[in-house]
């Protein structure tokens, strides 16, 4: 025992609240750098005005998504993020290969967010007369700053998100609030954006694509269901806030910037200055310091992205490691911050090791590792969500533990098919979301679905040959 009374190797018990829990998941999102790095090319390449209200389409998507899995979560609450609830409604084998795509997954994200840090940090040093210094030595900063972070009691990084969180949405909200008072740009203000004839024009499918890529993290809420307070009232609270807070911000976010161009301008804009839509407009309205500003804070907001999956791997590490499917080292937790340490190391030499390869290798950080990863990981974490859709309603098909049918199959159901859709959208797209024609990003579907494969047989084979660790797997919920 440690010295409160703390097992050994068990994460803090009512660590986070709340707030703390929707920091890690909006964090994740990097509401800077989805507005700034992803919805320019919705604009260019989606429904152009139509954007606004796609973010508030997919947002009701992901709220009926919420309504399954935080139900479950009354009967599952685990470190192991997705893991347990496949487990519990589609069978261990399935439940397995589910946790090793969550985690190729998410180490995909984290590296393509080290390179687009190592990107944007190059550049805004180049572009102030500093050294030359190579991209990834940002990158490996990043690395490590973010390790030491994770080693220390997990409210500490949650008040860190916090920090940052606040301080992206803020500046983006001056830039709205700056919109609004000028006047609304060439044509005003104007509601159209929202409307079904802007939304469902030409480009609809390729939008929600990348609409979708950009809610990324929302299992933050689950993954930290055993260090929250009141779990049964914590998770499903913080998820509710988080995808109303994503959705509502990001579409307002969009909605300004296109009045600012003008909603029949805005296709044609981001499609000439996509890098820039954003910093332009905030350098004209607010001036040029605030354009600074904004660059500084896309620093923070990969930094408390970074953060954020770093918590998730490990937690997803520490639960397959306490579970005896890999190294039991996973499930080391710190003596004095009860953090799961060696799963935050292994994950940073991962992240790091995977860094190193493509510098070596000259791939460009932002054009081929953070496209290509991120591409990876948004159709890897379809596949999760479309599999605890269905887990939902399998676990309650069998027990409906007294709950309503609105709960337990109706709301999951209609996950599944929206969520289904944008997999089989994103999948056909993957030339035009990673902007690369590669054969390596035409394999991914194939590479997850072998990912996907290799767990699936491990449990197999754990079932036959190591029972006793069989039976005890995402035994969270037993």
């Amino acid at each position: 025992m440690s010295m409160d009374g703390q097992a050994p190797n068990k994460l803090r018990r009512d660590a986070v609240g709340v707030a703390h829990v929707v920091f890690f998941v909006v964090a994740a999102a990097a509401p800077l750098t989805a507005v700034v790095g992803v919805t320019p090319a919705a604009f260019a390449f989606g429904n152009g005005p139509g954007v606004p209200g796609t973010f508030l389409l997919v947002g009701l998507l992901y709220l009926l998504f919420s309504v399954g899995f935080t139900t479950m979560n009354r009967f599952v609450a685990s470190a192991g993020g997705f893991y347990p609830y496949i487990s519990a409604g589609l069978g261990r084998p399935l439940g397995v290969a589910g946790a090793l795509i969550a985690i190729a997954t998410y180490n995909a994200i984290d590296i393509a967010v080290y390179a687009m840090f190592g990107f944007f940090a190059n550049a805004i040093v180049n572009s102030h007369g500093g050294p030359q210094i190579p991209w990834w030595v940002f990158s490996f900063g990043l690395g490590a700053a973010v390790y030491l972070c994770g080693v220390r009691h997990i409210a500490f990084s949650g008040k860190i998100l916090g920090f940052c969180m606040m301080a992206e949405i803020a500046i983006l909200l001056l830039l709205g609030i700056a919109v609004l008072l000028s006047g609304g740009g060439p044509e005003g203000i104007s509601i159209a954006p929202f409307g079904p004839r802007a939304m469902f024009s030409g480009g609809f499918g390729i939008a929600l694509v990348f609409v979708v890529s950009s809610f990324i993290g929302i299992e933050a809420t689950v993954i930290f269901g055993e260090e929250a307070r009141d779990p049964a009232r914590t998770i499903p609270k913080a998820t509710y806030i988080s995808v109303l807070l994503i959705a509502v911000f990001y579409a307002f976010s969009t909605w300004v910037i296109s009045l600012h161009y003008g909603p029949s301008k805005i296709l044609a804009e981001a499609n000439n200055n996509t890098a820039t839509l954003y910093l332009t407009a905030i350098g004209n309205l607010l001036g040029p310091a605030m354009a600074l500003v904004m660059n500084l804070l896309l620093i923070t907001s990969l930094f408390a992205c970074a953060l954020s999956f770093h918590s998730t791997i490990n937690r997803y590490l520490y639960a397959i490691g306490r579970e005896g499917l890999a190294w039991s080292g996973f499930a080391r937790t710190h003596r004095d911050h009860e953090s799961p340490h060696v799963a935050g190391l292994v994950q940073t030499l991962i992240a790091l090791g995977a860094t190193a390869g493509f510098a070596l290798s000259g791939q460009d950080p932002y054009a081929v590792v953070f496209a290509w990863m991120g591409t990876f990981a948004s159709l890897g974490i379809l596949v999760v969500q479309v599999m605890v859709s269905i887990a939902v309603i399998a676990f309650f098909r069998a027990n409906t533990h007294g709950i309503g049918i609105w709960h337990r199959l109706i709301a999951p159901a209609l996950s599944t098919i929206g969520l289904g859709a944008c997999l089989i959208l994103m999948a056909s797209n993957l030339a035009l979301v990673s902007g690369s024609n590669s054969r390596i990003v035409t394999s991914f579907p194939s590479l997850l679905a072998l990912i996907g494969s290799i767990g699936f047989g491990f449990a197999i084979w754990v079932r036959s040959r190591r029972p006793e660790i069989y039976a005890r797997l995402g035994r969270a919920f037993e």
